[in-house]
């Protein structure tokens, strides 16, 4: 009989000895491929990197994961189904057949119990705008409108709202002079990490949130269709 669906940090801690087994036999090459999706923090991933034993290396690769939110185990997971790790370790097969909790049930069923999370609340109603119509990719021209909208506070709004890694804020800083080339830069990294979830209206969300969120004026045009 077939597992009940589990969320992606619950199957990584079930199967942890076993990806830890089967991982183990080119560390390295798992490593740097979460780190091209940003699956690790900065921190996270030096403290990875600085292990030499290769079982170590995976242990500590899976718990800053696992730690780090339901995103980054969803990510994870996805990594561990694609043509390039299925052929560098066959004994990830398995992966393929694991029932998985879908973190838009997670998020449903949290706000059901704690209906006092206002920020989630706000993610549900802008949520109900994307269901009508607005779903597609954030583009080129929509993340140049956003870089000039976006102010001197553009690394506090890349680390707290886009969840990108100080390192790779500082490289990115290195490589353009103008800020609004920079800032473009840091929006096509998000875009390239989120892959699929990179849509207009998600990025919306992210810069209507807390302290750095912009004028609605400035960002609406997100929520509009294409």
């Amino acid at each position: 009989m077939a597992d009940e669906p589990a969320s992606e940090v619950q199957l990584l801690r079930k199967h942890k000895a076993q990806l830890i087994d089967i991982l183990s036999a080119d560390a390295d090459f798992v490593l740097q491929h979460a780190d091209s999706r940003c699956l690790l923090s900065s921190h996270g991933y030096q403290q990875v990197k600085a292990c030499r034993i290769p079982s170590e290396k995976v242990t500590e690769l899976l718990d800053h994961v696992i730690q780090r939110s339901p995103e980054a185990a969803q990510g994870f997971l996805q990594l561990l189904k694609e043509q390039s790790l299925q052929e560098t370790f066959p004994l990830l097969e398995f992966v393929k057949d694991l029932q998985v909790t879908t973190l838009s049930s997670e998020k449903t069923r949290t706000k059901k119990r704690n209906k006092k999370e206002e920020p989630e609340l706000q993610d549900t109603i802008v949520a109900k705008k994307i269901c009508h119509g607005v779903c597609g990719l954030v583009t080129e021209k929509q993340m140049m409108k956003v870089a000039k909208a976006i102010g001197k506070s553009w690394r506090e709004i890349g680390r707290l709202a886009l969840d990108i890694p100080s390192v790779k804020l500082e490289q990115i800083e290195e490589d353009n002079t103008q800020h609004v080339e920079r800032v473009f830069a840091m929006l096509r990294l998000w875009r390239t990490c989120q892959r699929e979830k990179a849509t207009a209206a998600q990025l919306h969300v992210l810069l209507s949130r807390a302290d750095w969120a912009l004028p609605p004026e400035e960002i609406d045009f997100l929520l509009q269709n294409n």
